[in-house]
């Protein structure tokens, strides 16, 4: 038997448990071993019952009776009574009906879960049990907790891996000797055989310090190959302009913050080189990332290339479409706008301006990557908040030029440090973390729903004051089922109640391209007071004259997103506030207390990473597929000590095919992350 056999090969199992098996995507040996445990239950510390406190305990106990009742629809409740010779106690399991089958048996089992005082009793809530027979007699008493997997108990996994010991133990090495010596770590057969079968914690320890390493060094030489590779690409050479870009600087109606200043150099230095720009420009909300855009735009037209712009929404490009407008037209740059709304003869007008060059600057939505658009000369590609899209979205725009184009992918979403290091290893890093001259810090507050009164009123003297405001809900239609604000419903209420004597507009993605546009277009221009809107105006909506964000059932909301949200007021000299409207009056989560206190994207980033993991930072078709079973990407010196060896990889010319299975996991991880 080998990594490449068949499980129906491993004693104990069958056609039937094979089937089980493949419904996780279990489908070899080398599927198995690396099939790795979710958690531990440590029996090492058993409690009597006379003698337990409140918080996590083990007990070991015989089930004397068990029972299931229905409490609510979806709800059902199994209360038992355990025995020990001190004493008994109730345990409670919710939705948890199997419990019934598996304590009825009479076996004494180890109990683990959290004994506190609930319902006027003491009680073990949600305990898991495990056969006392079948928890093996080691050291400690660890026990691995697989991924639940349809109809296959984790009692026959942990025997399966007991079947697959000795080939565990005789796994062949997967990074070079030379990295392993010096970094400090164990064999890969020994963190494999530490995370199957622990002794103690310090093998669990170990062990997940190597595969963990292991990751984050297959994650990070991937972009080290990426980038290696880039620089092999023949590209389009910019020549600097100087008199070009201070005229367009001189002609801006503000002045640059130093950080685009920065941003903008960094640019105009890659446009100079035969190898193509390949750099991401992460700037907080509000920061000016457009205008970087727009300068980069008009020195490839004084060079005689053309620029393509793609944003996720039709709301946003078209926001683009006339910002740039306004910065370039006065330069004889022509900008169009390609999205899915432009139809009939102007669709085709503009396909036939774009062949033939009469357009010099084209900002469209996916529009752009269509079979049908053709450039005359594409020079400079910039992507707007590129996780939107996936790679082969971003590779369809980039094959529209003869040699491979600048590359700009730009992003609100600030990044934290560890992640830009390895998700985004091959890409030169710009930063925008300035705010424009004049500019307020937008003051943050959070509102229990029972204060809504005090806050309208608040709310209301803003409105008198000219100002304007956005009402954030969660759904679009009004679900029975769930407390969520409906945005359709908030509207109704706020125009027939509180709000009667203003004008309120309502936004959403159902609405079609031009009703969306036509509300926008409203707000924008002060005829509406109010704006009720999903969270279709997250990214890029630029109003200056609102001032008021209301976010409802905010804890319901991730940090980057609500620090998005905020981001949308605060664009003007006018002092402007975020209301968050929590969904209880409970105490507000931790995640609402950190944004009340801070504006500072950045470090929000880096609390959202701790708090919620990388979230899909990196895009649509590659989310999910970072398959990182024990690295977390916070961890920054892990990381550090990962790049560092696999720059050594690199520049020692390592061959990589010596390693069949870390070539493989590198060659998924570049076709995963490369931006071109």
């Amino acid at each position: 038997m080998n990594l490449a056999s068949s499980l129906t090969k491993v004693r104990g199992v069958g056609e039937r448990t094979a089937a089980q098996l493949a419904s996780a995507g279990l489908t070899t040996v080398a599927d198995l071993v690396t099939f790795l445990p979710r958690a531990y239950e440590d029996f090492s510390e058993v409690t009597t019952i006379a003698d337990l406190r409140p918080g996590n305990a083990t007990i070991k106990a015989v089930c004397q009776s068990i029972s299931t009742r229905p409490v609510r629809r979806g709800m059902r409740i199994t209360t038992a009574v355990l025995a020990d010779n001190t004493g008994k106690l109730q345990a409670v399991w919710f939705n948890q009906p199997y419990r019934e089958t598996q304590l009825k048996s009479g076996d004494e089992f180890y109990f683990s879960g959290n004994y506190e005082f609930s319902y006027n009793r003491y009680q073990l809530t949600n305990p898991s049990a495990e056969k006392v027979s079948e928890v093996p007699v080691q050291t400690d008493r660890l026990l691995p907790i697989y991924r639940a997997v349809k109809g296959l108990k984790p009692t026959l996994v942990r025997k399966l891996m007991h079947e697959l010991r000795p080939l565990i133990s005789l796994m062949p090495e997967t990074l070079p000797a030379e990295i392993v010596k010096s970094e400090n770590l164990i064999s890969y057969s020994q963190a494999l055989s530490g995370m199957h079968f622990p002794e103690n914690l310090k093998d669990i320890s170990r062990a997940k310090e190597r595969l963990a390493f292991e990751e984050l060094f297959q994650l990070l030489l991937a972009s080290q190959l990426n980038k290696q590779a880039n620089a092999q690409l023949e590209g389009w050479p910019i020549p600097f302009h100087q008199a070009t870009i201070k005229q367009f600087v001189e002609h801006l109606p503000f002045e640059l913050t130093p950080a685009q200043r920065r941003a903008a150099w960094d640019i105009l230095q890659d446009f100079e080189k035969a190898t193509p720009m390949n750099r991401l420009l992460q700037g907080d909300v509000g920061s000016g990332k457009t205008v970087v855009a727009g300068l980069a735009a008009r020195q490839a037209h004084e060079a005689g290339f053309q620029t393509a712009i793609m944003a996720p929404t039709e709301i946003l490009a078209t926001q683009h479409a006339a910002t740039l407008d306004k910065l370039l037209s006065p330069f004889g740059v022509k900008v169009g706008l390609l999205t899915g709304s432009v139809k009939g003869k102007a669709r085709q007008t503009l396909y036939e301006a774009i062949r033939t060059g009469d357009v010099d600057v084209v900002v469209g939505t996916h529009a752009l990557i269509q079979e049908a658009v053709q450039f005359k000369k594409l020079g400079f590609v910039a992507i707007d908040e590129q996780h939107r899209f996936g790679v082969a979205q971003r590779q369809e725009l980039l094959k529209k030029s003869a040699r491979m184009p600048h590359l700009l992918a730009m992003t609100a979403t600030p990044i934290p440090r560890s992640l830009a290091l390895t998700l985004y290893g091959e890409l030169d890093i710009s930063i925008l973390n300035e705010l424009p001259k004049g500019r307020l810090p937008i003051k943050t507050k959070i509102w229990s729903p029972n204060s809504r009164a005090q806050l309208y009123s608040l709310v209301d003297q803003e409105l008198t004051a000219g100002r304007q405001a956005y009402v954030i809900c969660n759904l679009i239609d009004d679900d029975p089922k769930n407390e969520l604000k409906s945005v359709e419903a908030e509207y109704k209420r706020l125009q027939n109640s509180v709000f009667k004597h203003r004008q309120i507009g309502l936004l959403h993605g159902r609405l079609k391209p031009a009703e969306k546009e036509a509300v926008m277009q409203e707000f924008a221009s002060g005829k509406l007071d109010i704006l009720v809107s999903t969270t279709v105006v997250e990214v890029g909506v630029d109003v200056p004259n609102a001032t008021v964000m209301i976010i409802e059932d905010a804890d319901r909301f991730g940090l980057s997103q609500l620090h998005q949200l905020r981001g949308r007021v605060g664009r003007s000299s006018h002092q402007s506030y975020c209301y968050l409207i929590t969904s209880t009056s409970a105490k507000p989560t931790k995640r609402l207390q950190e944004i009340e206190k801070s504006n500072d994207g950045f470090y929000l980033a880096e609390v959202d990473l701790k708090l919620r993991g990388p979230g899909e930072i990196y895009g649509r078709a590659q989310h999910g597929e970072l398959n990182l079973q024990i690295a977390t990407l916070a961890d920054t010196k892990l990381i550090a000590r990962a790049s560092k060896q696999a720059k050594w990889f690199v520049e020692n010319s390592i061959n990589l095919l010596q390693y069949k299975q870390l070539a493989e996991q590198v060659e998924t991880y570049q076709r995963l992350t490369t931006l071109n």
